[in-house]
């Protein structure tokens, strides 16, 4: 589904001669090819939608460090087009739940899994990354379901 979109997102930028939407939308059809033929190599199938999510935020996050690094050293030209990725990126990401929501998501991951400790934590987080795939931050995630685990 996400493939299709991409192909009819693509399509539709260039036609309104979308330039910078256009250039994002290939570099994530690029990422995705490359990532189709790393399975196809493994002996596996092209990406699933969840592993197209994956890919996608792991771009948003390459894009938010590139963002750091240029506002550090005064490059505020890179820093913009970088923003502009990661917006146009973002298009194709479900909504990222809020503070509020992945905290009621952590309590009932880790009542669901029956964690204890943090010992227990790795059980947590996979049922969240079964559950919340695409729509939340798992490295603020972590912190929540370490804290509440810890007892903090």
């Amino acid at each position: 589904m996400l493939r299709e979109r991409f192909s009819d997102e693509l399509k539709a930028a260039m036609k309104a001669g979308d330039k910078p939407r256009v250039s994002t939308i290939r570099l994530i059809q690029a990422a995705l090819k490359d990532k189709d033929i790393e399975a196809r190599g493994a002996g596996k199938e092209p990406a699933s939608d969840d592993e197209i999510l994956a890919l996608l935020q792991k771009m948003t996050k390459q894009r938010q460090e590139s963002i750091a690094i240029y506002d550090a050293n005064s490059r505020p030209e890179l820093a913009a087009g970088e923003r502009q990725e990661v917006d146009i990126i973002g298009e194709f990401l479900p909504k990222q739940l809020g503070e509020a929501e992945m905290a009621e998501a952590v309590q009932a991951a880790i009542a669901a899994v029956g964690a204890e400790t943090v010992k227990d934590m790795g059980k947590v987080i996979a049922k969240l990354r079964a559950d919340f795939a695409g729509r939340m931050d798992f490295g603020k995630a972590s912190g929540v379901v370490k804290q509440k685990l810890s007892g903090a």
